[in-house]
Parts: structure tokens; sequence; C-alpha cells
């Protein structure tokens, strides 16, 4: 069964369709990328998820059932808007948020303490939220998303303000969550954070879905037919190369449509061509994006 599950949700504000017949499923242990420009619709299709907003029609299931407050007890919402009282500590902070899902204190203070050791923050539980760089708060407010244990956590822009080294451990983090058996709805506008973390995603576009499915297939989809070589020797004409772009450390060979990558390593390899890089030529997921996107305008 789905940890979640959306079929033919729409929603209108003032006759305007901002979910146009929004449907997706969301997997125990997995991470789903939700993506889409601007005005897309993803915060609402989020907040329809959350039972913050209702939609005028279609069917949710979360966790199995219809939300009620104890299914709601088992998520995790991590706003793009954060929100943290800042006269509290951080202790006080992770406590009484975790207090409010039901959580008793003897065991919030444990929880709080292990996952503060975790990314490296113990030492500063005691102080006040108001002290800490954005960076620290953002890092405690992904803390109290998690720190009741929900099976569905629901993310929205969690690496926006983290430096480097911050976002390699909230990365670290959500991989373990999903180790763990959680699912993750990840919606983000950094396409290379989706792309290294997500199994599937869903890309809308004026309330609709442009995209959906494992991102592999998806890139395979909008892939050119092309390869990317580095050599040594000379390359004669090669069959099935119908053009080549000259990139300085490699070069990108253009396929006609009915010939596969493999047939052409298989004749270089036939000519003892001696190759450091034998790549097919895949889009990024923001070369997708800003294709699909553009597409639709």
């Amino acid at each position: 069964m789905p940890t979640v599950e959306l079929n033919n949700i729409c929603k209108s504000y003032n006759d305007n369709l901002v979910v146009n017949n929004v449907s997706f499923t969301v997997a125990q242990g997995e991470i789903f990328g939700l993506i889409g420009p601007n005005g897309a619709g993803k915060t609402t299709t989020i907040r329809i998820v959350m039972d913050i907003t209702k939609p005028d029609s279609g069917e949710i299931s979360v966790l199995g059932e219809s939300l009620n407050e104890a299914t709601k007890n088992r998520i995790g919402y991590l706003p793009e808007e954060r929100g943290l009282y800042k006269k509290l500590t951080v202790l006080q902070s992770l406590v009484y948020l975790a207090s409010l899902k039901g959580i008793e204190t003897r065991l919030a203070n444990s929880r709080a303490e292990e996952l503060l050791k975790r990314v490296d923050m113990l030492p500063h539980k005691d102080k006040k939220i108001e002290e800490l760089s954005r960076g620290m708060g953002q890092i405690i407010q992904f803390l109290v998303t998690i720190m009741h244990n929900p099976q569905l956590l629901i993310l929205d822009e969690p690496f926006a303000g983290l430096d480097p080294v911050n976002t390699k451990l909230l990365k670290e983090v959500i991989l373990e969550l999903r180790s763990q058996g959680k699912a993750i709805i990840l919606s983000t506008h950094m396409m290379n954070e989706v792309e290294a973390l997500c199994d599937r995603i869903l890309m809308i576009n004026k309330g609709r879905i442009v995209l959906y499915g494992e991102l592999a297939e998806i890139k395979s989809k909008y892939r050119n037919n092309s390869v990317f070589l580095d050599f040594d020797g000379v390359l004669g004409e090669i069959e099935g190369v119908v053009g080549k772009k000259n990139n300085g450390e490699y070069v990108e060979l253009f396929l006609d449509r009915e010939t596969p990558p493999q047939k052409i390593l298989e004749q270089l390899l036939s000519w003892g061509v001696s190759i450091n890089r034998f790549e097919v030529s895949t889009p990024s997921l923001n070369e997708i994006f800003l294709q699909v996107v553009e597409k639709g305008r």
C-alpha cells in the first residue's frame, strides 16, 4: 500500500484552476521529488496532502487512511517559511514541539540529545534560537520535523540557505531516514539535489502533471542521441554517426535514430581505438526542467 496516494485532485481559487487532475503515489522507503516552476501548484498540492487545504474534488489516502489527527501526528512537515520560538533554547524548542506531537518529556529529551549529537550540535543545546546562525537554525528546524519519528516526511526547500557542509550533513540524514523505511516528499528548486537524492519525481506546470516517473527513465527519454568520447588515436568515418562536436577534452558524437550507442562502441573497439571515456549523453534534470517549462509557455 502506498504511503501517499492522490487520485484526480483538483483545486481552484477564484475560478483559477491551480491543481488540475493531479494523481501520484509515494511509496514507503522512497524519496519522491515534487518539482515545478514558481506558481505551478506545488505548495497547494503539499497543503492538500497535509489537510491544510481541502481539494475541490479527488481522493487522498495518507498512511493507508483518510487524514485525521492521529494520522497527522505521523507526518513531519518542514515548511519553506521557517518558524521557531526565538527566546527558547535549542533543547527547549525540540522538546516542546515534540510534546505537541504526543511525545513524553523524558523520551523527548533523550531523542533531542541523540539528534543534536548526530548533527554535531549538542554543544549548542542551551543556546537560544535567536543566537544561532541561519544555517544552524535551519538544521534545528529540520530536527523538529523528525523528532516524533514520523513515517512520512514532507520537506519544502530543506537546503535553502545551507552551506555545503550542512547540506551534505542534511542529505546524509535524509538518506538514513529513507533506509529506515520513511516515505519522503522533497520539494525544491535545486535540481542537482533532486537528481542526487530522488528515486522518482513529479513535475507540475500550470497545475498539470508534465513529468512523472523514475528519474532514470525520464532522463533516458529526454537524452540526446549522442555519446561523449575521449580517445587516443585517429577517428575515421563511423557508421551511424551523423555529426561530431569537439569539446576540448572529449568529442561528442551525434548518432542517427537507428544506431544504438553500443554499436558505436563495438566499431571503435574493433578498430583498436584506445578509449579513455565512452559515455551516453543524458541531460541533467535542470536541462530537462528548463526544456519542459519553455515548451509549456
